[in-house]
Order: C-alpha cells, then structure tokens, then sequence
C-alpha cells in the first residue's frame, strides 16, 4: 500500500486513540489530529462523523477534500474519487482536488477521463506545469502501454505469488552474492508489532525466503529477532558479501512523535547483531530506503533534509576508511530529484546506473521507476530514463533490485491483477533467438551442394565457417544487436550428386542485421554455384568479321543462351573477370571456336588471335595478372553443332544460326593453386579444389554428361 511505502517516511505517531462516546466529542478536531499524524485509517472514519455534525458548506467541503486525501493515502482509489468528485462539487476553494482527482484517475488506467481533468487544473492553475505534465504522462502511458516491438516490452514479469500474501509484501533485497536469499518487508500476520494505526494493518516486518536447488523459493520466515520488533521495519539494503545490513526502523513512544530512522546491523554468525542508529540521521527528520553500492562505500538513501527540492529527495553518504565513519548526507542534485517525491534508490552493479522511484518525473501513474546514469564527474547529469510498461504501470512500483549484470531481479507493485495491496514481482529480459539458415544448391538442377563453406562475419568480430551435408543446408545462430555477411566458398569437396568436377564461387552476399530487433527472428539466405565443367560457357564475345577485334554494343543473338540483345564484348569478358575475383586461386585457359567455313589454317589462326585478344583485355584493362591466364585456339576442331546438321537446316536463316553456336569463346580451369603474391592478406580462407576432367579438353564431352 502506498502509505507502507512512505512508512519509512512518515512521522508515526503513537497516541492512543479511543473513541469517545461522549456526544459532545469534536469529531473534526480529533480527525484533523489522525490526519497530521498521518493516522489515515483512524482520519476516514473520524472525518465522516464530523461530515454528519458540522452544518457550514465549506467545512463540509474541506471534510470531503480530507477525507479524499486519506483514502488516497492508504491507496483506496476508487473512495478517494468519490470523495475527490464530492469536494469538488461541493465547491472545495483549492483547485488541488481537481489534480488529485487526475492522479486517482490515472492511477485507475483511466487515461482519457484523466487528461480532462488535468486539463479543468490547467485553466484553473495555468503557471503550475503539474497540470501540462499531467496531460504529458496520460499520452506516454497510454503509447507505452500499446507499444509492441520494444526492449521493454519483451521484458517477462510475474507476480511472485509464492511468496507474497494478502497483506503488503514489498521491497526486496538479496542477501548474499549469490542472490539465491530474498530479505522483503511485510505485514501479514505473524509479525511482532500490533495494528498500525496510519493504514489498520498489521506493523510492517523483515521476512527472509531461500532459493532451494529447484529453483523455489522456501516459505518466507520471519528474520532474526534481534532484527525484528513491535515497531515498523522495512526496505533493507544487505552488502554484497552478506555481512552488513541497513535497515529502516520506526522507533514508537507513548505521546511522542518519533521519525523513522536508518541503522546498520553486522552478520554473527548465522544471525544478525542488534541494530545501530547510523551517525548522520537526525531525530526529527525521517530517514529511509537505504540502498547500499557494490563497493560498500557509499550509502543512498531518502529523506526531507533541509536543502533538498521540495518534497522527498535521494541523498547519499559515503563512508570515510580513515575516520571509519559515515559523511554528512550529499544531494544528488536538480536531475534526480524534484518537487515531487523520490524514493527506493539502488545502485546497480556498474557502480553508475541509479535505480529509484518517482511520482514527478513523468510516469503511468504513482510511482514509477526509474534509471538516471552518473557521469564520470560522479554527478547525475542527464535526464532520468523511465523504465516504461510492463516493468511500469498506473499503480505504484518502486524498490527494484538485479541480479548481478542480468537483466533479471525483482521489484514491488500494486498494479492491478496483484495478491495483495503491494506484491513482490520477478521480471527477466528472455534471451533473442535468431537464426540463419539457408541451402546451397547448383544453378543447373537445383541440386543440393555438399561442402559448400558459408562463411559468416559479424560486425563484432565473430567469424564461423559451416560446411553444408549431403543436403546443402546450414544454419547459424546469430548474436542480439549484431550485422552479419554471409558469403559461399568452395574447395575440392564441394560437389553434387550430378556434377563431381566442382563448383565456382561467386560474389552472391547474404546481409542481415540483428540491431534494433526486438522479436526472435529466423533469416533465410540460399545460394546458388555454378558447376565446373570441361568447357565453361558465359555471355557471347563478338568479333569484328575476319578479325579478332572485340565489338561492343551490336545486336545478336546470345549463343549461350539463345537471346537477341544488344551485345557488349567487354561486358561479356567481366563477366569472366568477375568469376576470377570471386575465386582468387583459379586459373583459367581462354578457348575460342570458329565455324567450319574457310580453311582449316585461317581459322586456326583467328582462333587463336581471339582468344589472345580476350586474355589482353583482361590483363592490360582489368588488370587480372598474367599467371592466371592462358589461351588457346581450337579453330573448327570442336564443332558443337556438326555440318550434317546444319546441311538440314531448312533456311539459311536457321543455317547461319547454327554457325554461330560453333563461333563461340569459352573457358577452363586449368589450376586452382593460384596465390598472388601482392594481395593483401584476406579474412576469408582461399579454397582449392582439385581439377577433374580432361587436361587438354580434347573432347567437347564433359565427364558430368558420360555419367
């Protein structure tokens, strides 16, 4: 309940309070003490029987206004806008009630009704920006509730219903470095202290649950009686090696009114030392909330200090080794804290990432978390992040704690869907899955490749290599917020069912990123390599008539593939220049045919120049070195299509078509041992598979088609 969580805050005042039966009592004057005492529970009901004995309005009014203001207190939201909606139509002259009325809404989820009522405090209090902030926290809440995609919203959280009772179950701490004990405070029954009078629950104590080897937490205990008392005692903070605790504790005293304090206990043995009042707390001022850092040097903490921002602020005091004492309290300064209240600090395990909880920073409602960053100057410079829905709510949250660097830990609410009044809830950041698969498979057949290499670079610097099966499949697991290329290699392994003389790798690139994703995701890259045969075809090498001149830009027909378009020699040529890049080892032989018109001789000879003058466009223009290239000239050796066949053609249209499938350039690896000496050195490994085939390639035949 909140009033428990401003339990550690309150001034507690321990009056008897009887009833009198007396019909003379002053109802209004009794309830007006309960309410300064923060006594709210015993105020509500004061309060209505004074409503029944005054006569005035405007008194009736301020007792609705009180009385509204109470059950707020003590977090009876739907009371306190009934009375909040009576005050204000029985003309409560402060236009407060219509921006309480605003916060029970919005604590509601009531979103749309809210902002009209920050609005009606707008127009009557335009300079205060509670009301323009108002309107501001409605709209992020109601676009962090709908928000699908985020960080947060993958966030996993749970009430921890083991553990918590009806009662007020709230801030959590860990209580050994191995986060396997839970210390919280509740108020269900059992505990030492009697019904407090702010809120007519039980007192507030330390309970203590195991984790057991099951992963269960145990029932909660009751921690150690030198701890435990018939006063209030709450939000613990325990020191990373489990030996020191802080504690907030309510001392209480017949007629007096006594703040709650900050202490300090050492373990002993399995148990705990009697607690000790911490230097700096001053007795009429409420410390609490004490959260100590990972290094045990410096201590956060709230309370109303003199010098702070208005309302309840986060201060800190660091410990002194050589005096072994604890320093005066320091602010954190205009960035953290504001006219409004905050509360639950705790220091991450950086030792700079400050968790805390506000009810003025914009938020969903109440209290919500949030994290500010220490600069390296040790101050808190820039504006506090909220930690948005689920982790938020329109409730109350507040008293977060992680386990260690993980994304994981727990913190307390009193959203709706709870157990109790304040319930303990675990949340946990689960783990992306991503995933990249994908088959390598040959451009002919659609055959799958074995021992195709994927090779896999991550902007983080990972690099993995997976060699494909039988089925020319991969997969890869990829890392959160990474870029990856995903590229093919081959050596002398890498073949299909149908083609064993192996395959070319190519500049084909897979690019997926990881960054910004927020929902598991699986990522499909596949391949595809071109078979090594005896004679390897590419797009058409034109030649002026007669001469072994490259042409550029002449209509033709594609011999390779049968295609009329506009034909580029040069284009043809880098294409070829493309495959020596992409597989840096190989080295190839230009082969150029001719037709089986003119001489023997003539043709032999321009063959011969053709493929020359291919391998010099290479080396002078595209600058593949020499060593990787060679030539030879088949003349009308190699006919692909023979004269008898084209002796049938019934025109001399299909005739000079034939003719031209025999003048055709061509290539074949003759090695792939090629290294060159000037490359600079590469990230990807250089493959090397074995040449198969015919040496001389005597026969147009390739061994893939006498399977």
């Amino acid at each position: 309940m909140k009033n428990l969580k401003k339990l550690a805050l309150s001034t507690i005042a321990i009056m008897a309070f009887v009833f009198s039966v007396s019909a003379q009592k002053n109802y209004l004057k009794d309830a007006d003490v309960a309410f300064e005492n923060h006594q709210y529970f015993n105020a509500i009901e004061l309060y209505k029987q004074a409503y029944t004995k005054v006569k005035k309005a405007d008194a009736k009014a301020r007792i609705l206004y009180r009385t509204a203001q109470s059950y707020q207190e003590i977090n009876e939201l739907k009371s306190a806008e009934t009375y909040y909606s009576k005050a204000i139509k029985a003309k409560y002259p402060d236009p407060v009630a219509i921006l309480n009325l605003a916060d029970v809404l919005k604590a509601q989820q009531r979103y749309e009704e809210a902002i009209v009522e920050y609005n009606n405090y707008k127009k009557e209090m335009p300079s205060d920006p509670r009301g323009e902030n108002g309107v501001k926290s409605c709209e992020l809440a109601k676009q962090w509730k709908d928000a699908k995609n985020t960080p947060e919203t993958r966030l996993k959280v749970d009430n921890m219903a083991l553990i918590n009772s009806k009662e007020s179950d709230f801030s959590p701490a860990y209580a050994d470095k191995k986060s396997n004990t839970l210390i919280f405070t509740s108020t269900r029954p059992g505990g030492q202290g009697a019904i407090d009078i702010t809120n007519g629950q039980n007192h507030s104590d330390l309970y203590e649950t195991k984790l057991d080897k099951n992963g269960k937490w145990s029932t909660p205990a009751p921690l150690a009686s030198t701890i435990i008392s018939k006063m209030n005692e709450a939000s613990v903070s325990v020191a990373k090696k489990g030996d020191v605790m802080f504690m907030t504790r309510c001392p209480e005293a017949k007629n007096k009114q006594l703040k709650c304090q900050l202490y300090v206990c050492k373990k002993q043995g399995p148990s705990w030392a009697e607690p000790e009042l911490l230097p700096f707390c001053v007795d009429s001022i409420a410390f609490g909330h004490p959260a100590i850092n990972p290094t045990g040097d410096v201590l956060y903490f709230t309370s109303k200090l003199p010098g702070g921002y208005g309302g309840k602020d986060i201060w800190m005091s660091t410990y002194d080794k050589k005096a072994k004492a604890w320093g005066q309290p320091v602010n954190l300064g205009p960035t953290v804290n504001t006219q409004g209240d905050e509360m639950y600090p705790y220091m991450a395990e950086d030792d700079k990432t400050l968790y805390f909880s506000s009810n003025y920073h914009l938020g969903m409602g109440g209290l919500d978390i949030f994290k500010a960053q220490k600069g390296t100057d040790g101050k808190f410079t820039k504006a506090p992040e909220n930690l948005k829905y689920p982790m938020n709510s329109a409730g109350d949250d507040f008293g977060i704690i992680f386990e260690g660097k993980k994304i994981k830990g727990y913190f307390t609410s009193n959203r709706e869907g709870g157990k109790g009044s304040d319930d303990i809830y675990s949340f946990i950041l689960p783990p992306l899955n991503f995933n990249l698969t994908g088959t390598v498979v040959s451009d002919e057949n659609n055959e799958p490749v074995t021992n195709a290499f994927i090779h896999l670079k991550g902007s983080n610097g990972d690099m993995f290599e997976f060699k494909t099966a039988a089925d020319g499949k991969y997969n890869f697991k990829l890392k959160e917020n990474t870029s990856y290329e995903v590229t093919v290699g081959t050596d002398k392994s890498t073949v299909s069912q149908s083609f064993k003389l192996g395959f070319l790798a190519n500049k084909d690139m897979g690019k997926f990123t990881t960054v910004d994703e927020n929902e598991s995701k699986d990522f499909v890259k596949d391949f595809a390599l071109t078979p090594v045969k005896a004679e390897i075809r590419f797009p058409a090498v034109l030649y002026a008539l007669g001469k072994a001149d490259l042409l550029v830009d002449v209509a033709g027909t594609d011999p390779s593939n049968d295609t009329r378009k506009p034909l580029n020699s040069k284009d043809s040529l880098n294409f070829l220049y493309q495959t020596l890049i992409d597989n840096p080892s190989i080295v190839v032989e230009l082969q150029s045919h001719t037709d089986s018109r003119g001489s023997d001789a003539k043709n032999q000879i321009l063959s011969e120049a053709r493929a020359k003058s291919c391998v010099d466009y290479l080396i002078n223009e595209k600058k593949i070195p020499a060593a990787r290239l060679t030539f030879k000239g088949w003349g009308e050796k190699k006919l692909l299509v023979t004269d008898a066949v084209i002796n049938k053609a019934k025109t001399k249209e299909e005739k000079t078509a034939l003719h031209q499938k025999n003048r055709r350039t061509v290539f074949r690896i003759v090695s792939w041992d090629y290294v060159d000496p000037n490359a600079p050195k590469s990230d990807k490994p250089i493959y090397k598979p074995q040449v198969i085939g015919e040496e001389n390639s005597e026969s147009i035949e390739d061994a893939t088609e006498s399977k």
